[in-house]
């Protein structure tokens, strides 16, 4: 067992000191220590998608990822792409195509649009389909979500 101690990640452009054991999967630091609730714990084996963070853009899934491994990296969590107030560009596309029953893989869905969007603004249908298909939803929205990438790629057309 390791011992905990103080690390400072960059998460959503905030800096936070934690007190964990270096190997502790990030969601636990992001839910637990921080409040974060955006990433879902799901499966706890990185198959399910509900957990995915951008880590430098790019999506990682929290529940697999040893905190220690985002200590010189920007962490952004659902939370940190906008507010209920003021939602991001891909969470009003979810919004707006109302692309959410249940919501427990929305985190993932909209994490993993988002990263696919920092990489391909304009994305085809069989790219949406490729990037979104680990990650699992059991209430059927997948149209919507689907309309709601195209909504995106239209937009930045």
């Amino acid at each position: 067992m390791s011992r905990s101690t103080p690390l400072t990640l960059s998460v959503n452009q905030q800096t936070h000191t934690v007190t964990v054991s270096p190997g502790t999967p990030l969601l636990y630091v992001l839910r637990n220590d921080l409040g974060l609730n955006g990433p879902k714990f799901g499966c706890g084996l990185g198959e399910c998608g509900a957990c995915t963070v951008l880590v430098d853009g790019v999506a990682a899934r929290s529940c697999v990822l040893p905190v220690h491994a985002v200590l010189e990296h920007e962490v952004t969590t659902l939370e940190g792409l906008g507010t209920a107030e003021a939602p991001g560009p891909v969470q009003q596309a979810f919004i707006d195509q109302q692309a959410a029953q249940c919501g427990y893989c929305l985190n993932g869905m909209i994490m993993t649009v988002q990263a696919l969007l920092n990489r391909n603004p304009h994305p085809t249908e069989e790219q949406i389909r490729r990037e979104l298909k680990y990650n699992l939803c059991r209430c059927g929205t997948h149209m919507e979500i689907l309309a709601a990438v195209r909504q995106l790629a239209e937009r930045h057309s």
